[in-house]
């Protein structure tokens, strides 16, 4: 009698359904901040355990020298002297004569600070578990969507699923701030035929995200004593013309957004998260540094993107006096994340709908992300078609009080393993 391989690699997701919620609550007490040893660390853990799963593990220092200097480097923000990859490959068994496809589950290990403690009803990276959900700093952005495609191949591996192709999972940091562990990645050889980035997305079909470009803006002042603040110049009040013209760009960028992302309020968000300025409360500010994010609409050339900015900065410029001769300098730094999307002729989308609905007994709603993510990575320079599918809601992802629900967690992981199932083929 023919074994059903569906119905056995799930049971086996749902019969160690113990043990992945214990293997969640570890990771999220690793705090594996970008740029910190601890993301190190997490990803020495991760090879560790997916080669105690069975799967064969590629764990390598990233060369960092070379990768920066790659003209396609997409870029980081968090100082970082070592960084770390880590892919696990299930190998199947194609000879060749096809239907044997290869499945990348591609996650990042990294994670952003926690911020105010204050601003937290239990501990960042405590690990905490309730009835429901895990609580923890990287719970749904994205170690829920990690654990849930480390057990999906654990499911294969241990159900003995004679695979026709490889199914590979990819542990990878640096995501937070710029994509260098996929990048790295995809610099090694790695490769497949079809990915799934297992981001939140409450186990919705996400196959297109915008993208998002990191700049600081230089004003200069006159520097005088407060009690004489005429004669000086604030570099402070000369944001407030640049504010504005940024505000009406933000406007018209996003006029006619993409369907696909009418969801979001605001598709294409413009804002400034960080302002420094002045070193005296009895001087005049002299210099103002301010850093924020442009939104890349879906498509966009990044180039064009960064032109419109760098316009609207300009005319902002032209229109005050003091700004014309001391014009405010545009730089281009950090994370540069283009937009991606699957392409219009690939059935990978198709594929994990049939699988959600089977795990879920639901169709599975489709939409665009308004952020940046490895996904324009993997489409773009390593010509692999991508989805987003995964646990948790994107509103919690570098909120406080994170968490994700188990019981996705869960089904992410069924329909993972489904997944490859339909992608790989079986003998």
């Amino acid at each position: 009698m023919a074994i059903d391989w569906r119905a056995r690699v799930r049971d086996e997701v749902v019969g160690q359904r113990a043990a992945m919620v214990t293997a969640l609550s570890a990771m999220l007490r690793v705090p594996s901040q970008t740029g910190t040893a601890a993301e190190h660390e997490a990803q020495a853990v991760m090879a560790s355990d997916l080669a105690a799963d069975g799967l064969e593990v590629d764990h390598w220092e990233l060369p960092l020298a070379e990768l920066r200097a790659d003209p396609d480097f997409p870029g980081s923000e968090a100082p970082r002297d070592e960084a770390w990859g880590v892919v696990g490959r299930l190998p199947g068994s194609a000879d060749g004569s096809g239907g044997g496809r290869t499945l990348l589950l591609d996650g990042h290990i990294d994670v952003v600070p926690p911020g105010d403690p204050a601003t937290w009803t239990h501990d960042a990276y405590g690990g905490e578990l309730t009835a429901t959900e895990a609580r923890g700093r990287g719970a749904c952005d994205m170690k829920g969507g990690l654990l849930a495609a480390r057990w999906a191949v654990r499911a294969l591996a241990a159900s003995g699923a004679p695979l026709r192709g490889d199914v590979l999972v990819a542990s990878v940091e640096s995501e937070e701030d710029g994509g260098l562990g996929t990048f790295g990645l995809l610099r090694r050889g790695w490769t497949a035929d079809v990915c799934v980035v297992p981001e939140p997305t409450g186990l919705d079909l996400v196959p297109a995200c915008a993208g998002a470009l990191t700049f600081r803006l230089r004003i200069r002042g006159r520097a005088a004593h407060a009690s004489r603040r005429a004669e000086g110049v604030s570099a402070i009040e000369k944001l407030v013309p640049v504010l504005a013209a940024l505000a009406a760009l933000e406007t018209q960028r996003n006029v006619d957004a993409d369907p696909l992302l009418d969801r979001w309020g605001i598709a294409y968000p413009l804002s400034l998260g960080v302002v420094r300025a002045g070193d005296w409360a009895s001087t005049v500010p002299d210099r103002l540094e301010a850093e924020g994010r442009l939104g890349v609409a879906l498509d966009e050339d990044p180039a064009a993107a960064r032109a419109a900015l760098e316009a609207a900065v300009a005319e902002a410029c032209a229109g005050d006096s003091w700004l014309r001769r001391h014009p405010v300098e545009v730089e281009w730094w950090g994370g540069q994340f283009a937009s991606g999307r699957l392409p219009a002729d690939s059935d990978l989308g198709d594929r994990v709908a049939v699988c959600h609905h089977e795990v879920t007994g639901r169709s599975a709603t489709t939409w665009g992300a308004p952020f940046g993510s490895d996904l324009r990575l993997l489409t773009g320079l390593g010509g692999i078609p991508t989805v987003h599918y995964g646990p948790g809601d994107v509103n919690l992802a570098h909120a406080p009080d994170e968490s994700v629900p188990l019981a996705e967690v869960e089904a992410t992981a069924q329909v993972l393993a489904l997944l490859a199932l339909e992608v790989c083929g079986t003998r």
